[in-house]
């Protein structure tokens, strides 16, 4: 597929009000330092659903740059500039912000998506905190990029803000939102030396090389029989759908990873874990920063077989994540935690750094509310996060919905995201309603589906797209043999 992009304009959005000089230095939190990545990226898709005119879209275009002004003055950190690992300068600089023009029409990209077209979209030559780039689409579609500094925010602070960037945009809309700025007294940062044990321990999972793009869809009724596979009576609780995808993701990568190297090997996973719900009181939800931590689980015993299955591995992950309760969080905010946080940053880095041992690395959008993004022509149609960091380690991304949707599988790094249409049906493919044709990504290969008004038409597009996308999952996989042993556990035959 040829995308022909055409830049427009780039310019500065400032905050509708200046910052005061009492709020100008902002201190980033000690969680803000851990990070690696430079930017957290997302990708929202806006389809021209109302056929407004062309004078309509341009009325849109200007709402998008008064609603970031107005919401810039209320996160004003997003609007400054970085100082250095302690601190940014609310200084007004603003957001940068590219308007560019693609010629072709939006569905002729999601009908037939290439992921390495993402980045095209996406505001990657800013260095401001915060960097915009809104695309339209010949048919009056609008996708927003947008990358912010991960020093600033996580996952659930980059919805809100988003959140809050479409309400004042959406004129209707009642709801304001403010951020609390309470993470830096929460986790007070004075020094950088857990940082640098920290970039040493990323500096042992992440290894410079080339890196591949996948995506997977797990529809309701495949991920209800793997959480029926996963129950055990050692996990004392009924694992949630996230954890069973991920642990089924890392079965089938630890079996890639053995016929690749023709041998087991021992593996880790990580899993990113939201501390806002976690903590005793609550943080609050409109928390701005990185308040988050990475629980990890490792599979040592290869030879042990009721270790290796899903449910010895799904015990593992959620024994990991319930370790992350009140007490923890309370022992990362005490005198304790620099040490704490020492050993941990330690035993990740030692198990994996002599090349003995696979590490996968995972983090969950569910339920984070990217959907509810709406800032008044609709929701978008297809939430991407852009595939970051080069690395030797696996990723997976699982896309934010009721479900994960998205799953990546493969032994080296790899990130991705999924699909789904207006009416929340998770598939391969987005238009449903429309009676648009359906797409196996790994394939490009287009089913038509059966029929387009009736849920058993829908059901049998799902089939086939779910056929189409194992098969050329498999086929294409360095390691397919060993994928396709896994994926027939759920009953697929590709």
């Amino acid at each position: 597929m040829t995308m022909n992009i055409e830049i427009i304009s780039k310019e500065k959005i400032k905050p509708s009000s200046s910052t005061p000089n009492h709020l100008r230095n902002f201190k980033l939190c000690l969680l803000d330092q851990l990070i690696p990545a430079p930017y957290a990226p997302i990708l929202l898709f806006y389809p021209n659903s109302d056929s407004s005119t062309n004078s309509q879209v341009l009325k849109r275009l200007l709402v998008l740059k008064k609603s970031l002004s107005e919401i810039l003055a209320r996160f004003y950190p997003l609007a400054g500039t970085i100082k250095d690992d302690l601190s940014i300068d609310c200084d007004d600089q603003g957001a940068y912000y590219i308007t560019a023009r693609i010629k072709s029409h939006l569905f002729e990209f999601l009908d037939h998506p290439e992921i390495r077209l993402i980045n095209r979209f996406l505001p990657l030559e800013g260095t401001s905190v915060t960097n915009i780039q809104v695309n339209v689409f010949e048919c009056g579609g609008i996708s927003v990029g947008v990358c912010i500094s991960h020093k600033i925010l996580d996952g659930t602070a980059l919805s809100m803000f988003l959140k809050g960037w479409a309400d004042a945009a959406f004129a209707s809309s009642k709801e304001v939102v403010y951020p609390d700025f309470s993470a830096s007294s929460l986790f007070p940062a004075n020094d950088l030396r857990l940082k640098n044990d920290s970039m040493a321990m990323w500096g042992a999972l992440f290894k410079k090389g080339q890196f591949i793009t996948k995506r997977f869809v797990f529809d309701g009724l495949a991920i209800a029989k793997l959480k029926e596979m996963a129950l055990s009576s050692s996990i004392g609780r009924h694992p949630t759908r996230v954890e069973t995808i991920s642990a089924f993701i890392w079965k089938c990568t630890m079996a890639a990873s053995e016929q690749k190297h023709g041998s087991k090997k021992p593996s880790l996973i990580t899993h990113i874990v939201n501390l806002r719900k976690r903590a005793a009181p609550k943080f609050s939800e409109h928390s701005l920063g990185n308040l988050i931590w990475m629980a990890s689980a490792k599979c040592s015993s290869v030879k042990d077989k009721e270790t290796i299955q899903l449910p010895g591995l799904v015990h593992q992950l959620t024994k990991s994540i319930s370790k992350i309760d009140a007490d923890y969080v309370k022992k990362l905010r005490s005198e304790e935690a620099p040490l704490m946080m020492y050993k941990h940053f330690k035993e990740i880095g030692e198990f994996i750094s002599n090349g003995s041992a696979d590490c996968f690395g995972f983090t969950s959008w569910c339920k984070l509310g990217f959907y509810d993004a709406d800032f008044g022509w609709g929701k978008p149609v297809w939430r991407r996060r852009r595939a970051g960091r080069k690395s030797s380690a696996g990723t997976a991304l699982l896309g934010s919905s009721a479900a994960p949707r998205p799953a990546l599988l493969g032994s080296n790094s790899i990130a991705g995201s999924g699909m789904e249409d207006s009416a929340g049906r998770r598939c391969c493919c987005l238009q449903h309603r429309r009676g648009a044709a359906c797409v196996s990504a790994p394939t490009g290969a287009t089913l038509q589906k059966e029929n387009s008004s009736s849920d058993r038409g829908a059901a049998g597009c799902k089939k086939q797209c779910r056929k189409a996308l194992l098969a050329g999952r498999i086929s294409s996989a360095g390691s397919g043999a060993a994928v396709a042993g896994c994926w027939r556990q759920l009953g697929f035959k590709p």
